[in-house]
C-alpha cells in the first residue's frame, strides 16, 4: 500500500505529494488524533456515557440483551463505555486501519477483548449473519460521526445504511436526535471574508478606485462552510437581525435518509439591516426525553453563565454566507431556508412567499462562479479588505518607486501591481504561476482597464528570459509576499527563492520590497488550546487514563518536534516572555548557501504556565513600515494577546507545561535553537527547559 502525504515546498512555492511506503509511520498522526481535545472534552464524554448507560438500562428493562453497534469507534472509547455500562456485546467499526489496530490494543489492554469486536471496514461494507462481521443485528446504535456542520463526515449515508442493514427496527440511538439552529446577522467583519470591497486611493493628486469584476459581486462564494470558534468573535462585530431559531432536527433512532432536503422557517427580523451571514450550530440530545444535552451554542445564546463553559476544537460553530446581501425590515416576514445534501448545508433568505412559489425553488448547492473563492481562502479575503494593511503597502511603494521604474510583482493574486501602476510605474509585470491566479488577475486587470498596462508572466521564475521583460532590467521587485500553498509563516519565503532565481534580470540598483523579514518568537500560556496536546481528561464513571497509557505504551509514542499552524485570534493566550527576534532574512541579497542559526535562552519572566512557543514573520517593507503576520498587541493583566486574523501562526507545544513556581519544575527559562535550512526552505527548532 502506497501513501501520499501533502507537503508545502517553500523552495518551489508548490504543494507536493510525497509517496510513502507501507512502513510509513502513522504513530504521530494517531497520537495527535488521540490527544486531540475530543478526548479532553469532559462535557462530551460525560454526556455520551450518561446517554449510553441510559440506553443500556432501557434495553435491559425490556428483558433483552444489549447488543451495541459503535460506528466510527476510533480509540474504542464509546465501545468501552457501553460494556462498562452493562452492554452484553459491542461491535466497534473503524475504517482507518492504523486506528483500528490501535483500538484492538486498547480494548485488549483494558480487559474488554471478550465483549468488544473491532471491525476494520467502512460501516456500509459490514455484513450481518452467521458468516458475517456481526452475528446479529444491534439494538443500540452509538455514533460520533459529527463534524462542525453535523453531517460533513458522512453521517447521513452511514445512518441510512445502518438502519437498513445493521440494527433492529426501533433501536435505541445515542445520541437520540440532533437539532440545527440558526441566527441571521449583519457583520461587516465576517462579510469581508466573502466579498471584496472597492479600494479607494489617492495617487498623484487623483482619486482612483480599484474595482472588481461584476461576477465577483454576485458570486455566492465558496461552497464549503466557514467553521470558527464563534465564542471569540465579540458581539460588537455583528448585529443580530433575528432571534435564534431551530431549522430542522434528525431523529437517529428512526430510519434516516441521505436524500437532499430543505426546511423553511419564517422569521420576523428584530432589527432593520443588511442580512449577510447565517450563524449556525447544533445541539444533540443523548436520550429521547432530551434531559441529557450537548450544545454548541455560543456564549450570547446560553441562558445561564458558566464560569468555565465547555471548550472544544473538534466541534465549533458555522458561518454561512448568504449568496448576496439582503435588506431586511424590522417586523417584515422573511423565509430562511436551510438546504442539505448528504454532506453539506447551505442557506437562502427571501421575502415570504406562498407554497406554490416555494415548490419551484432552486435547491442547487451554491458554487463559486468568479474563481476568487477558489484561489483565496476566507482569511485572504479579509486581508485584501484590510485598508490599514493596504495603506502600509501603498505608502511603502510611494517611498521606493523611482521615475521610469520597471516593476515585477511576485505573489499569488496580489493587488500590488495595480497599486504600483497607479503610482506611476512605467512598466509593470506580475508573475502568476498558477492558471487559476492568471485567469482571475486578468479579469481584475480588465475590470480596471489595465489589461494592456500590466503584463502577466506565466513561467516559473527560473525559466524567465530577457525577452519576457522586453529586454529591460527590473528596477523594483515587490511582493506581499503571499502564496496560496503556504501553511507555516516561513513558507512565504518562496519569494526569496524566486528573487534569487531572477538575479540576472535585476538592475544593479534594484529596490526590493519588502527589504527583509524577521522571524519572531514568544512563549505563551494558552487558555484552552493546550488541551489538544495534553493528557486525556476525565469522564464520569470511566477512567480516561487508559488512553494515556495507550499513547505512551501501545503506540510507542514519539513527541512531535514540529510547529503547527493555528489561527491564534481564535485561541486566547497570554505571553509568558518578551517577544524575541530570532532570525533575519535579507531580501536585498540572494539566499545564502549555509543555514541561518540562532541559539539562546528565553527568560520566562511572568508567573504562569508556558504551554509552548509561538513563531511568526514580520516583513519590513521600507524604513519604518512593517507588516506583521503574528502579534498585534501583547497581553496585559486583563486582556489576552491580539493576533492578526489574516494569518495562521506557528505553534510549538512543549512536551510538558513549564511552571516556574511549581515544586516539580524549577525552570524559569527555555533554551531554544532555531535554524533556517536554505536547501529545504524549512525552519527547524528545538526547545528545552533551562534550569
Amino acid at each position: 500500500m502506497k501513501v501520499f502525504c501533502g507537503r508545502a515546498n517553500p523552495t518551489t512555492g508548490a504543494m507536493e505529494w510525497l509517496e510513502e511506503d507501507e512502513n510509513y509511520d502513522y504513530h504521530q498522526e494517531i497520537a495527535r488524533s488521540c490527544y486531540a481535545d475530543m478526548l479532553n472534552d469532559k462535557d462530551r464524554n460525560t454526556k455520551y456515557f450518561q446517554g449510553i448507560r441510559a440506553a443500556v438500562s432501557r434495553v435491559k428493562e425490556r428483558g433483552e440483551k444489549a447488543i451495541v453497534l459503535d460506528i466510527g469507534t476510533g480509540t474504542g472509547l464509546l465501545s468501552m463505555m457501553a460494556v462498562t455500562a452493562g452492554a452484553d456485546f459491542c461491535y466497534g467499526i473503524e475504517v482507518f486501519k492504523p486506528m483500528a489496530n490501535t483500538a484492538v490494543k486498547i480494548v485488549e489492554k483494558n480487559g474488554f477483548a471478550g465483549k468488544i469486536k473491532i471491525i476494520n471496514k467502512h460501516s456500509t461494507e459490514v455484513t450481518v449473519g452467521s458468516d458475517g462481521d456481526m452475528e446479529s443485528h444491534a439494538n443500540i446504535l452509538i455514533t460520533e460521526l459529527f463534524d462542525t456542520e453535523l453531517i460533513g463526515e458522512g453521517a447521513l449515508p452511514s445512518y441510512e445504511h445502518a438502519h437498513k442493514h445493521l440494527v433492529q427496527e426501533g433501536c435505541e440511538a445515542v445520541p437520540h436526535r440532533a437539532t440545527i439552529y440558526a441566527q441571521l446577522v449583519e457583520s461587516k467583519r465576517m462579510w469581508s471574508w466573502n466579498k471584496l470591497s472597492p479600494i479607494h486611493i489617492q495617487a498623484e493628486g487623483v482619486q482612483k478606485t480599484i474595482v472588481f469584476p461584476p461576477e465577483m459581486d454576485v458570486c455566492p462564494g465558496a461552497p464549503s462552510v466557514c467553521d470558527i470558534q464563534l465564542n471569540q468573535v465579540p458581539t460588537r462585530d455583528f448585529v443580530p437581525l433575528s432571534e435564534v431559531v431551530p431549522m430542522f432536527s434528525i431523529d437517529f433512532s428512526k430510519p434516516v435518509s441521505k436524500a437532499s432536503a430543505s426546511y423553511t422557517v419564517k422569521l420576523k427580523p428584530i432589527k432593520p439591516g443588511k442580512a449577510q451571514v447565517v450563524l449556525s450550530w447544533w445541539e444533540i440530545d443523548m436520550d429521547p426525553a432530551g434531559s441529557i444535552k450537548c450544545s454548541l451554542a455560543p456564549y450570547w445564546v446560553q441562558n445561564t453563565f458558566e464560569e468555565n463553559p465547555p471548550w472544544r476544537d473538534h466541534w465549533m460553530q458555522c458561518v454561512y454566507f448568504l449568496p448576496n446581501e439582503e435588506p431586511v425590515t424590522q417586523g417584515q416576514s422573511m423565509d430562511l431556508t436551510a438546504f442539505h445534501d448528504d454532506y453539506s448545508v447551505w442557506f437562502k433568505l427571501q421575502k415570504s412567499r406562498n407554497e406554490e412559489s416555494k415548490a419551484s425553488e432552486d435547491t442547487d448547492r451554491p458554487v463559486c462562479v468568479c474563481q476568487a473563492h477558489l484561489l483565496w481562502n476566507r482569511p485572504r479575503f479579509g486581508e485584501l479588505n484590510d485598508w490599514d494593511r493596504t495603506l502600509c503597502y501603498f505608502q511603502a511603494l510611494k517611498k521606493v518607486l523611482k521615475p521610469n521604474g520597471v516593476c515585477l510583482s511576485i505573489s499569488d493574486g496580489s493587488l500590488l501591481p495595480v497599486l504600483v501602476h497607479h503610482l506611476g510605474a512605467e512598466k509593470v509585470f506580475t508573475l502568476e504561476c498558477s492558471s487559476l491566479s492568471r485567469s482571475l488577475m486578468q479579469k481584475i486587470f480588465t475590470a480596471n482597464r489595465l489589461e494592456h498596462k500590466i503584463t502577466i508572466l506565466e513561467k516559473p521564475s527560473e525559466l524567465l528570459t530577457p525577452s519576457d521583460f522586453e529586454e529591460r532590467k527590473i528596477s523594483l521587485l515587490i511582493a506581499e509576499p503571499f502564496f496560496s500553498t503556504s501553511l507555516l509563516p516561513w513558507h512565504n519565503l518562496f519569494f526569496w527563492y524566486a528573487r534569487t532565481a531572477l538575479e540576472r534580470h535585476l538592475a544593479s540598483d534594484v529596490t526590493v520590497l519588502p527589504q527583509s523579514a524577521s522571524l519572531h518568537l514568544m512563549t505563551v500560556e494558552f487558555k484552552d488550546l493546550w488541551r489538544i496536546r495534553s493528557p486525556c481528561g476525565t469522564c464520569e464513571g470511566f477512567d480516561m487514563r487508559i488512553m494515556d497509557d495507550m499513547i505512551k505504551n501501545s503506540l510507542d509514542f514519539r513527541e512531535s518536534r514540529e510547529a503547527e499552524p493555528h489561527p491564534l485570534w481564535e485561541y486566547p493566550c497570554r505571553s509568558t516572555s518578551e517577544p524575541l527576534t530570532v532570525l533575519t532574512f535579507d531580501f536585498q541579497q540572494a539566499i545564502p548557501e549555509h543555514p541561518l542559526t540562532e541559539e539562546g535562552i528565553i527568560s520566562v519572566s511572568r508567573c504562569a504556565k508556558s504551554h509552548g512557543a509561538v513563531l511568526w514573520m514580520e516583513y519590513h517593507l521600507a524604513p519604518n513600515i512593517s507588516i506583521s503576520t503574528g502579534l498585534v498587541q501583547d497581553s496585559n493583566e486583563k486582556d489576552y494577546c491580539q493576533w492578526t486574523p489574516h494569518c495562521k501562526q506557528a505553534v510549538y507545544f512543549f512536551s510538558s507545561a513549564l511552571e516556574p513556581n511549581s515544586p516539580v519544575s524549577v525552570a524559569s527559562a527555555v533554551a531554544y535553537a532555531v535554524s533556517f535550512n536554505p536547501a529545504t526552505g524549512e525552519v527547524n527548532m528545538d526547545f528545552k527547559p533551562f534550569i
